[in-house]
């Protein structure tokens, strides 16, 4: 099985942040996840990442906030994707 696009987005904000999403289905697990799924989660300024949740190889998953990192307890794409929302909702609230 080819790796197959379940979600991609990009979004602009008018103060120059952005939201980048982009989760793959795969045939096997990524090294460190237990789970089918390769994804990256961006929000912030270009070169500024405010907010991340990745599941980058040999690293599983993990959570970015504020410049610290923690590990992310997958459960589901959307699961995910609510995570994320909200983490980027209470961010933009705090401007």
């Amino acid at each position: 099985m080819k790796a197959e696009l379940l979600y991609r987005h990009r979004q602009g904000f008018d103060d120059g942040t952005i939201v980048e999403a982009v989760i793959w289905k795969l045939s096997a697990s990524v090294k460190g996840s237990r789970h089918l799924y390769k994804y990256r989660l961006f929000y912030g300024h270009p070169g500024q990442r405010i907010v991340g949740y990745d599941n980058e190889r040999g690293k599983g998953d993990h959570r970015h906030y504020r410049g610290k990192e923690m590990p992310y307890r997958f459960v589901s794409p959307e699961k995910l994707l609510d995570d994320f929302i909200a983490d980027i909702e209470a961010e933009r609230e705090l401007k």
